[in-house]
């Protein structure tokens, strides 16, 4: 199978959720102010944005920006200062640590630079812990996992440990392992970062796959303009305000046409 083909059979999508094209994650004047010392260090600054179910969202910006401050705040790593963040219709920012981790565990998927898989684990067993902390029988969870690489092109990869994998088919695992648990979201942190130039531009042309066939919605953060452009929005952002939000519209040779919408700083 090709990188950027996703096989036809679907797993299944979580309930509760606003249809496709309708508002998935909203956050209204989000904050996030951090003390160093005596000092007031502003991450996010009144932060008003909207994000679509089955999108995929590419925020970019500078070391420094703000762009990770509000991953993990999307993510549920981390609370506001102030403002508010709303995820199909559950609003994160009143929520209990203990509801944050049952956010994370079962909304959530995040997916790594650094791929974060077990050296000592198989490809199979890698995709499949996630699924251990839901409670989910050993038999049922190395078949979802199995289902999902090879959904991805690495059936013929389960037994193999990540140092017997290239790069990018430890990025696949590591796909694989996001999409095991059926998120509602999915995180990517620098997804690209540890990958040469054409393992990234395949890899994120699978990522529109993933998204068009499952109906994911797909949040990525990068410092690239060019692997942000195979997203279907980039959200820039600077000194923890968006400065600028472009739509892209994709065509059937993956050729991009923006239309940008200016944000008033």
């Amino acid at each position: 199978m090709k990188v950027g083909t996703v096989a036809s059979s679907q797993l299944a999508t979580p309930r509760g959720l606003p249809a496709l094209g309708e508002v998935l994650v909203e956050t209204r004047d989000l904050s996030k102010v951090y003390r160093v010392g005596d000092s007031r260090v502003i991450a996010l600054n009144r932060v008003d944005l909207q994000i679509k179910r089955g999108t995929f969202t590419a925020v970019v910006g500078t070391s420094g920006s703000g762009k990770s401050t509000l991953l993990n705040m999307l993510g549920g790593l981390e609370q506001p200062t102030g403002g508010e963040i709303y995820v199909a219709g559950q609003p994160l920012h009143r929520f209990s640590e203990s509801q944050l981790v049952s956010y994370r565990r079962e909304q959530v998927g995040f997916i790594f630079q650094s791929f974060n898989l077990l050296e000592s684990m198989t490809a199979l067993e890698n995709v499949a812990l996630p699924l251990s902390f839901r409670g989910i029988g050993k038999h049922a969870r190395l078949a979802r996992a199995r289902v999902v690489l090879t959904q991805l092109g690495l059936g013929g990869h389960l037994n193999h440990r990540p140092g017997q994998l290239s790069g990018g088919q430890q990025q696949r695992v590591g796909i694989a392992r996001a999409m095991a648990v059926e998120p509602t979201l999915v995180f990517a942190d620098e997804p690209t970062g540890n990958l040469d130039s054409r393992t990234s531009e395949e890899t994120l042309k699978l990522f529109r796959a993933v998204i068009q066939r499952f109906g994911q919605t797909w949040i990525m953060v990068t410092h690239d303009h060019h692997l942000a452009s195979f997203a279907d929005t980039i959200v820039s952002i600077g000194d923890g305000r968006i400065t600028d939000i472009t739509h892209i519209q994709h065509d059937s040779q993956g050729n991009t046409q923006p239309h940008g919408q200016e944000v008033s700083t």
